[in-house]
């Protein structure tokens, strides 16, 4: 009776043990009942049907990372390039993943690979190289509808790497060379043609600035002489009004005032030893004397006539031969 007894408790035990079942979180259990899928176990604690229901796969949900090897593509203008890739995708429907196609990491890996070369072998070398952008543009359309039957979310697709031959490689980098030294030319010649702009302005502004200092000059010289003509030619109106009224009085002044101012630079140049007068010395005397008399005429305005031309002014002698006058130190005496 015991022995019955513990073989009952022994089948209980094993019966419960097999109708619970624990899912991990990020997994998804699908449930079969007689070889047919009926449901999807989430993450938690689930009982099923001991011995009529079991777990048939495990699917991962989690965004997964897929590697695509190395493939060698050959370009629209025939160049032979080996590329890399990766997949980043993630199960949405555990049911169509498991059950929809066989092996679904080798399909992800077949369908990227076709299509990639089907996307860089219509495009050039050059676009190959500059066009990363779009081929996974490209690429994750084409995966993403391809794989939408099968449960799947095709979140990126990424070019890795791109390797071309070694001749375009050296090829590529002479071009790059000569491109880097047609800007550097480029840019010096821009600066140069820059710089002599920036000259020739600065050329134009300062001729300009020259000719209008130079038009100023002339305006205010001419306005100078147009003052000093007016000044003479006031002068010329106060000589020629005292002569008038004067007579030889006031031509004996003038006269007299500039032989003096002649005589003065004679006795102060600092060279002379001896003095030589082209006149004799009376007649410097005589204009003097023209002089005194002219003021005494002003002194007494109204007595009698002028006198005629000749009376009481100078008489110039004849010249005479030059006499040497002696000077010594600085004495300014003649």
């Amino acid at each position: 009776m015991g022995l019955i007894l513990i073989l009952v408790v022994a089948v209980l035990l094993i019966f419960l043990l097999s109708s619970v079942r624990v899912v991990r979180q990020g997994y998804v259990y699908t449930i079969e009942r007689f070889g047919k899928f009926t449901k999807s176990a989430a993450p938690g604690l689930h009982i099923i049907t001991p011995f009529v229901d079991r777990v048939g796969q495990k699917v991962n949900m989690m965004e997964q990372v897929l590697d695509i090897p190395g493939q060698e593509i050959i370009t629209a203008d025939n160049a032979m390039v080996g590329v890399d890739a990766v997949v980043f995708f993630q199960v949405l429907d555990a049911g169509k993943a498991a059950y929809e196609v066989h092996n679904l990491y080798q399909a992800i890996n077949a369908i990227t690979t076709t299509n990639l070369r089907t996307v860089m072998g219509s495009m050039d070398l050059d676009e190959t190289l500059s066009k990363r952008d779009e081929i996974n543009a490209r690429l994750l359309g084409v995966v993403d509808h391809a794989t939408s039957p099968w449960g799947l979310k095709i979140t990126r697709v990424e070019i890795k790497d791109i390797r071309p031959p070694t001749d375009i490689s050296e090829a590529m980098a002479r071009q790059m060379k000569a491109e880097r030294l047609k800007r550097a030319e480029i840019l010096e010649a821009e600066g140069e043609r820059a710089s002599r702009i920036l000259r020739a302005e600065g050329e134009k502004q300062s001729a300009i600035l020259s000719a209008e200092g130079k038009k100023e000059a002339a305006f205010r010289d001419a306005e100078a002489r147009e003052r000093a003509a007016e000044a003479e030619a006031q002068a010329t109106r106060a000589v020629s009004e005292a002569i008038a009224q004067s007579g030889n009085q006031a031509i004996n002044y003038f006269i007299a005032q500039e032989y003096t101012k002649a005589v003065g630079k004679f006795a102060t140049s600092p060279n002379a030893k001896t003095i030589l007068f082209p006149v004799e010395a009376t007649q410097l005397i005589g204009s003097l004397g023209g002089i005194g008399e002219l003021v005494r005429e002003i002194a007494r305005p109204g007595e009698g006539a002028p006198a005629a031309p000749g009376d009481g002014g100078v008489q110039l002698a004849r010249p005479r031969p030059r006499a040497a006058v002696p000077r010594t130190g600085n004495d300014e005496s003649a």
